[in-house]
């Protein structure tokens, strides 16, 4: 096997991967990119994008339960879901294509193929052996497994976003992102909708104020939530699936047609051969440094849903696949700061967020404003009907700078992002709270949330 020689090989073709190309094709360097599915990954694939499809029915089917209130008569809706399936993947359908093209204009050669470590500077795809100056690891994540008797009965959001039958009955095991913004679309299209979840918390890495309140629209649209479960197995049962879990100290079985995955992703790395490659990890994590390369192996560089210190979000990947390419170019200088990077949860309404929770404020030891507010009666939540409208503003109070923004309703997915800029840009609290906004709007309100 002749090897053939790079100055970057890329494994993997999703967000992060196609961020790498960018500064170090401009730098002249030669790129080779491996992938064994299809480009984009994940998120324009199989999750983010296709997923926002059926969230905006979610908005529509939301929009017409609150007519009339606006005194507009309408009829019981109909969600043709099979339509709505089919919609989603012509929505998608020419992303791989287009992104093959970007690639080819910049000159990357993409290699479709399993790609894993034969060496610390070689991969082996197939029948060729790459050797690069610079190693990439830009594999995205995958559905996290979960050791229960009966695991195989579930599917993942893979799954869900391709069957064209609504089902009847769904239950969500683990109460993350997955469940919830599946479980508001699916309830909403009328199925009915429980979440198992084992930690005493949905969400548990948002502002548990926040989390109450979406947990409290999500039940008022029927949505059953049990959190402490313990599910103990999966098994057929009556032509569906029986799913039994301890709950209050008590063994409980719940039934469905489907039994969805929704304990999160774990990054895929396990079948990379990491050992060859002299890079160190462990329960499925890569050990890098400040600058996103291998403590082990200075040849590699991580980024995306591979890197353990930092959120699986597609823009983040994307940041963070930009910041490794320069550091390629440039030498290891460039670290990423994810402070004031904000995230929404695309539960109808959203829950948004950006920087720190209450709880993690205080447990550094910081003084702090809390500003909370119940916006629901507010009369810009009224002119809307909000059915939540709710907002936590965490403040400094020796700098009066933001440390972080919560939201439920009230357009915070949007709203979020200018506490974000905020953030970023040190722009004060009063300073944001000064300044004149187009009125009436729910950014207008930002004065009265401070």
């Amino acid at each position: 096997m002749t090897p053939e020689t790079f100055d970057v090989v890329i494994l993997g073709g999703g967000n992060a991967g196609i961020g790498v190309t960018g500064p170090v094709r401009r730098a002249g360097m030669s790129v080779a990119m491996i992938e064994s599915h299809d480009l984009g990954g994940t998120c324009p694939n199989r999750g983010c994008t296709p997923k926002k499809v059926l969230v905006a029915a979610g908005h529509a089917l939301h929009e017409i339960e609150r007519a009339a209130v606006h005194h507009i008569a309408v009829g019981k809706p109909r969600l043709d879901w099979a339509a709505l399936i089919d919609r989603e993947k012509d929505m998608i359908k020419d992303i791989p294509a287009n992104l093959a093209r970007s690639m080819a204009h910049r000159n990357v050669e993409v290699i479709k193929g399993h790609a894993v470590f034969a060496g610390p500077n070689a991969i082996r795809v197939g029948d060729r052996r790459l050797e690069a100056k610079h190693i990439v690891i830009a594999t995205g994540s995958k559905p996290r497994p979960l050791p229960i008797p009966g695991a195989g009965h579930m599917i993942t959001s893979d799954a869900m976003l391709s069957e064209r039958e609504l089902p009847e009955t769904v239950i969500f095991v683990g109460g993350g992102v997955i469940s919830l913004e599946f479980g508001h679309v699916y309830a909403r299209a009328g199925a009915d909708v429980t979440i198992l979840e084992a930690l005493p918390q949905l969400l548990p890495a948002m502002d548990a104020d926040a989390v109450a309140q979406i947990r409290t629209e999500s039940a008022r649209i029927g949505i059953r939530i049990k959190t402490g479960v313990g599910v103990k197995r999966i098994e057929p049962a009556n032509g569906r699936l029986r799913v039994i879990f301890t709950h209050d100290g008590e063994e409980c079985a719940a039934e469905a047609d489907r039994v969805v995955n929704g304990a999160g992703r774990i990054a895929n790395v396990d079948t990379l051969d990491l050992v060859a490659g002299q890079v160190e990890h462990g329960n499925g994590r890569i050990a890098v440094d400040r600058h996103l390369r291998s403590t082990s192996n200075p040849l590699v560089y991580v980024c995306g849903d591979a890197v353990p210190i930092s959120p699986q979000l597609s823009p983040i990947a994307t940041y963070e696949g930009d910041i490794v390419g320069r550091n390629i170019v440039e030498g290891p200088k460039y670290s990423p700061d994810y402070g004031s990077m904000a995230t929404s949860v695309y539960t109808v309404p959203a829950l948004a967020a950006v920087g720190h929770t209450e709880a993690a404020a205080r447990q550094k030891g910081l003084a702090i404003k809390v500003h909370s507010n119940d916006m629901h009666d507010w009369f810009s939540a009224r002119i809307y009907a909000e059915t939540v409208a709710w907002s936590k503003i965490i403040v400094d109070e020796a700098t009066d700078h933001i440390l972080g923004a919560h939201f439920v309703g009230h357009a915070g997915q949007e709203l979020v992002n200018l506490f974000g800029l905020a953030m970023r840009f040190g722009i004060t609290a009063s300073q944001i709270k000064d300044n004149v906004y187009a009125y009436p709007t729910f950014s207008s309100d930002i004065k009265h949330m401070l």
